[in-house]
Formats: structure tokens, C-alpha cells, sequence
């Protein structure tokens, strides 16, 4: 591929725009004032059979969460998004306004590109079934313009804040200009499915137990469709080499797995199907050609940027259009769980406990690299939750 096209492939994620991180102390808590006219912060107890669609916001930030993962005993995590650079990296969150907290510490918040164990651009989060945490940090858009830093796979233990995994990609599984975002984590098989929206985009493949890697490329489901990412109306675009703009077509970024381990789903962010895999196939490293044939269209879902399945077999998936999550049901219906006008730019969603279904919200639209000129973000960023009615499968 030529030079300038995996640049603008580069450019064609949700993750960009550098800016320095600065350091604070450990374990560091943020809580300062929010604008009166800011909405009013729903705290996290519990209610009884709320309505479906009943959304709460549980979190206002003036730090950019990119996703959002929650535990079983309803504890948050997001990460700092890369297009808003923040004094973090990773952080848990606790309910209110500004009360968060880095995670696991702050030497793996350090400035990125500062030493080895350093989280430099934390994207993709999920919890398992075993309380850890997972992070995908493709290391990409590093501050001052520095050198890009190897991709890697970590994972926390969300009691003990001990690191219980580590994979550093090496060149062949984790590519220059290669983009690993979001995740989908079977802890039973021990097996991490993570979405590579980059020059090449791929499904990477890692053996958590074995501790080794294989990607899957060169599929035309995992590439972008020709339809427009429109948020608030306008057409989103990433600038050009030359300093044009261009719209933007971002490929596979939302990737989910079934409750039973056995089917990964998976769909381009400028993309309106939805596709599935036989994990199988992954798991016993089939070839190409063999997975390529077992790929199945699922059904239509929107333009969008995150994704989860509950334990039903229904999709909950972004839809950046209308500031909304929709539904695919396990019998291929898509419908309308809720729009709300303050989800601009739903990020993901994972399911907590119960029914509650956690979304991330930051306004990435109107980050400096879609608007060509400034950022025009205005805090509160938002962790919200909606009530889903079914069956989910917490931090997934």
C-alpha cells in the first residue's frame, strides 16, 4: 500500500490528536466544580424493575473517558481517550461529578513514552469474569510528536491493582500504523478478540494462556461500507495529507462476543451490518480461507462505535446519528432502546450488573480532528447507563 494511503487509513480511527499528560500523585482524585447549567448526576443505587430505556447519568467529567467497563459490584473504569489527552491514562470512577481516580496507580499513568510500564494510549477496556481488567494500548499519537510506542495487551486484577497480564506485540501481529481498539474477552477459554482498525484492518487473535498472537486480515467484512458518519447533523471528516478534508471512513471497531464463548460479532464503525465468526475458528488458528467461508451477515445495525451482547443474545450498539442505542435482537430485528439528546457521540457500552448498560459520552465529534480547526468539546463528558430489561453480562 502506498505511503500516503495508510497515513489517511491511520487517520480513519477514533483515536488521534496528541497532547502532553501530565503527572500527579498516586492514586490521584479529581473533584472540582462543574457549570451550574450542568445536569443534575444520578447516584448509583439501586431501583427496583425501572422501565426499559430509563437512563441515569451517572458520572460528569471534565477529563474524556473513551470506554467505559463495569464490574459486577458496580465499580467503573474508563480510559482517557487519545483525542483528548488528559493527566491520566486509565482511571476508575466513582459516582458524581469529577471523582476519579487513576488505576492501577499513577506510574502506570506516567507521561506516555516515559518508561516500559506505562500505559501510552489506553483504548479498548473490558472486565471478565475473573475481575480483571483488560486494556488495549495501541501506542499510537504520542505527545510532542513522538516516536509511536509497541502495542500491547495488559490486564489488572481490579481487587489487588497487580498486573496479572502482559502481551507487547511484535511487528507481525502489531503493525506500524496498525490501530487495536476495542476488545472482547472470553476468560473461560482464555482467548482476547481485539478489533484492529488501521492501515490493515484485522481481528487480533490472542491466546491468553499460551501467551501468543495471530491476526485475521483481508476480509472485506472487516473494511469500511461508503456511508457517511453524521453526528448533530453534520458529516464527519479527517483531514488529508495535504491538510484537506476528506469524509471519514473508519473500518472493524465494534467487536462483541456471545455469552457461550462461541460466536464473535463484529462490524465496521462506517459500516451498517453486523457480521459473526465462529470463535472456534479462531481458537484453533483455521485458515484464512476456512474463516473467510463461515463469516454470516447478521443483520443491519447504524453507524457506530461500540458495541455488547447481553446473555440473551441481543446486540446493544452505538448509533452516533441519533444520539441513541438500538437493539438487535437475537431474531434480527433492529429497534430503538433509547435516544437521548445528551448522547453525543455514544463511545461504547458494557454491561454492569443487572440490567444497567454503561455508555460513554464525549463529544468526540467535536474533537480538532473531525472540526478541522479547534476543539469544541464543552464538559461535562458523561458516563451514563441505561436500563436494558434483559440479562447482561457484566464488564462485556
Amino acid at each position: 500500500m502506498k505511503r500516503t494511503s495508510k497515513f489517511i487509513w491511520m487517520l480513519t480511527c477514533t483515536t488521534a490528536l496528541v497532547v502532553s499528560a501530565c503527572s500527579k500523585e498516586t492514586n490521584l482524585t479529581q473533584q472540582s466544580s462543574i457549570s451550574p447549567t450542568a445536569i443534575a448526576v444520578v447516584q448509583t443505587s439501586p431501583s427496583a424493575s425501572p422501565e426499559v430505556g430509563k437512563t441515569e447519568i451517572v458520572a460528569e467529567l471534565d477529563i474524556t473517558p473513551g470506554n467505559v467497563t463495569a464490574s459486577r459490584d458496580g465499580r467503573m473504569f474508563a480510559s482517557v481517550h487519545g483525542m483528548r489527552r488528559g493527566p491520566a491514562q486509565l482511571i476508575e470512577i466513582k459516582p458524581g461529578k469529577n471523582n476519579w481516580s487513576t488505576f492501577p496507580n499513577q506510574e502506570w499513568n506516567a507521561k506516555p513514552g516515559s518508561g516500559s510500564n506505562v500505559l501510552n494510549t489506553a483504548h479498548g477496556v473490558a472486565i471478565d469474569s475473573q475481575d480483571r481488567l483488560w486494556v488495549t494500548d495501541h501506542g499510537n499519537w504520542m505527545p510532542d510528536n513522538g516516536k509511536p510506542q509497541q502495542p500491547k495487551l495488559v490486564a489488572f486484577d481490579i481487587n489487588t491493582r497487580k498486573q496479572v497480564f502482559r502481551m507487547d506485540f511484535p511487528e507481525e501481529i502489531g503493525p506500524r500504523g496498525g490501530i487495536m481498539q476495542d476488545i472482547a474477552v472470553d476468560a473461560e477459554r482464555g482467548f482476547a478478540y481485539i478489533a484492529d482498525c488501521g492501515a490493515t484492518p484485522a481481528i487480533v487473535v490472542v491466546d491468553i494462556n499460551n501467551k501468543t498472537a495471530h491476526r485475521f486480515t483481508n476480509h472485506p467484512s472487516l473494511n469500511a461500507e461508503n456511508v457517511d458518519l453524521v453526528v448533530e447533523g453534520q458529516i464527519l471528516k479527517f483531514p488529508r495529507p495535504d491538510g484537506s478534508m476528506q469524509n471519514a471512513r473508519v473500518p472493524i471497531n465494534p467487536i462483541t462476543i456471545s455469552a457461550d464463548g462461541e460466536i464473535i460479532y463484529y462490524g465496521a464503525m462506517n459500516g451498517e451490518t453486523l457480521y459473526s465468526v465462529p470463535a472456534r475458528l479462531f481458537r484453533e488458528k483455521a485458515t484464512n480461507a476456512e474463516i473467510s467461508q463461515a463469516i454470516k451477515v447478521v443483520g443491519k445495525k447504524p453507524v457506530s462505535d461500540g458495541i455488547s451482547t447481553d446473555a440473551e443474545g441481543n446486540h446493544f450498539i452505538t448509533n452516533l446519528r441519533d444520539n441513541a442505542i438500538d437493539v438487535l435482537s437475537k431474531d434480527g430485528k433492529l429497534t430503538r432502546l433509547v435516544r437521548d439528546d445528551r448522547f453525543l457521540f455514544p463511545d461504547n457500552v458494557r454491561f454492569g450488573s443487572d440490567s444497567w448498560l454503561y455508555v460513554a459520552v464525549n463529544q468526540l465529534h467535536r474533537s480538532s480532528i473531525f472540526t478541522g480547526k479547534s476543539d469544541v468539546g464543552q464538559p461535562p463528558y458523561l458516563i451514563a447507563r441505561v436500563w436494558t430489561g434483559t440479562k447482561g453480562q457484566p464488564g462485556r
